[in-house]
C-alpha cells in the first residue's frame, strides 16, 4: 500500500480524503486519533469530561469509542474509525508515536534567537572559537549533530518517510525497531533536548498524519521512501546519551523559568498598534497550544507561564481587555492539557498579574 496522495502547495487544490489518510495510517499498525478540523490539536473532550477533569488513565470514555483525552484514546479498530470520520469528515488525523513504535524526529525552522553554545547541542561542547555564523535552526543543529557522529544527515534521508510541514519544518520518520521506548521532548528544552529547534516525537505524544491538511497548509510527503525506515544506530544512542529513554531518568527541568527581558522586547520588535498586538498574541498562544503534540517534556508549564506574562503585559497597556486574555490563555491551555484545568488557571493567573506590572507598549521605546 502506498500513502495518501500527498496535497501540493496550493491549498485550493482538493484536500484528500480524510478517513482515508486515518485507515492507510491504522493499517500500517499506527493508532490513530482525530484532529479538530483544520488544527494540529485534538478535538474537545465530551462535556462530561470537561465538567470534571481527570487523567486520561481514569477516563472510560476511549473504551466505549469517544476520541477523549487526544493520543490516548488512538486505535486501529477500523470500526471506531470510521464512526468518528462520520461525525466530522473534516478531521485531521494524529499518530500516536509510542504505540505505533515511532519515533519521529521533528525538524523546525522558526526565527528566534539562538542560544547559549551549550544548549545547542546538549552535552556537546561547542568552543568560543568555534564560528556558528549562518546557523539559523534545526535543520543546521540536525546536520551539524549528524557530521560529529561522521552520519548522514536525516533530513536528506530519502530511504525513510520525510513530511514537509506548513511551517517549513521537516517530520522524519524512523521505526523503533528495538523498543527503546523513547520519551518525547522539545529543542529548547532546559531538560532533555536532542538538538536546538529538533524535537523528538515518541512516547507520550503524537505526530500530525502525512497529507493532513490545517489552515495552515499541508503535510506534505516528500519524494523518497513512503514509510518509516528503522532508526539508525547512532539516532539511538543520541537519544539515549540525552535522556530520551523512558526508564531513565532525564536531567532537572525547571518548572517556572524566569521571563526574560527579551519576551518584552519581541513585542516591540512584532510591529505597531492592532496588528502588532495580534501578532504577538498568535505567537505566545501558538506556543502554549504546540504543547498538545507532546504531552509530556514540552515544558508546558513554562511556556504557559511566558505566554500569560507576556499577555498580561497586553492587557496593561490596554490592548485587549482582561477577560479576553484570560479566555484566550485558558483556550490555548485546554487544547494542550485538557485535563490541566486547575493547575493551567493558577499559572496563567499568576502570569497575567506580573505582566501586568509591565506595561507592552507595541512600536514605542521603553523609556
Amino acid at each position: 500500500m502506498t500513502a495518501p496522495k500527498a496535497v501540493g502547495s496550493d491549498r485550493t487544490e482538493r484536500q484528500p480524503d480524510a478517513l482515508a489518510v486515518a485507515r492507510w495510517c491504522a493499517a500500517q499498525g499506527w493508532p490513530v486519533h482525530p484532529l479538530a478540523q483544520g488544527r494540529k490539536t485534538p478535538p474537545s473532550n465530551c462535556q462530561a469530561c470537561q465538567d470534571s477533569p481527570h487523567s486520561p488513565t481514569e477516563c472510560r470514555c476511549p473504551g466505549v469509542g469517544r476520541w477523549c483525552h487526544g493520543f490516548h484514546a488512538a486505535t486501529t479498530d477500523q470500526d471506531v474509525i470510521g464512526a468518528w470520520w462520520r461525525v466530522n469528515p473534516g478531521f485531521g488525523t494524529g499518530v500516536a508515536c509510542g504505540p505505533a513504535g515511532l519515533v519521529v524526529i521533528d525538524v523546525d525552522s522558526h526565527p528566534a534567537e539562538v542560544p547559549a553554545r551549550d544548549r545547542i547541542l546538549p552535552g556537546i561542547p561547542i568552543h568560543d572559537g568555534v564560528d556558528l555564523e549562518g546557523l539559523e535552526n534545526g535543520y543546521h543543529t540536525l546536520a551539524l549533530l549528524a557530521a560529529l557522529r561522521k552520519a548522514p544527515d536525516p533530513s536528506q534521508d530519502i530511504s525513510t518517510l520525510r513530511v514537509r510541514t506548513p511551517s517549513g519544518g521537516l517530520h522524519i520518520w524512523y521505526r523503533d525497531d528495538a523498543r527503546h521506548r523513547f520519551t518525547c521532548s522539545t529543542g529548547s528544552s532546559p531538560g532533555r533536548a536532542l538538538a536546538w529547534q529538533v524535537d523528538v516525537r515518541a512516547h507520550g505524544g503524537y505526530i500530525v498524519a502525512p497529507s493532513t491538511v490545517t489552515t495552515s497548509g499541508a503535510y506534505t510527503p516528500l519524494p523518497g521512501a513512503t514509510t518509516p525506515a528503522p532508526l539508525p544506530q547512532w539516532l539511538a544512542e543520541e537519544l539515549i546519551r540525552t535522556g530520551h529513554l523512558k526508564d531513565r531518568p532525564s536531567q532537572p527541568t525547571v518548572s517556572q523559568p524566569v521571563v526574560p527581558d527579551r519576551a518584552r522586547q519581541a513585542v516591540v520588535a512584532a510591529g505597531g498598534g492592532k496588528r502588532g498586538a495580534e501578532k504577538v498574541l498568535d505567537t505566545v498562544l501558538q506556543d502554549v497550544t504546540d504543547c498538545a503534540t507532546t504531552p509530556e517534556g514540552a515544558g508546558f508549564t513554562g511556556k504557559l507561564n511566558r505566554a500569560a506574562y507576556t499577555v498580561g503585559g497586553l492587557v496593561s497597556a490596554g490592548h485587549l481587555t482582561y477577560a479576553a486574555a484570560e479566555r484566550l490563555l485558558a483556550d490555548a491551555a485546554r487544547a494542550a492539557r485538557p485535563s490541566q484545568d486547575r493547575q493551567s488557571s493558577a499559572v496563567i493567573r499568576s502570569g497575567l498579574a506580573a505582566g501586568s506590572r509591565q506595561p507592552l507598549h507595541i512600536g514605542k521605546a521603553r523609556g
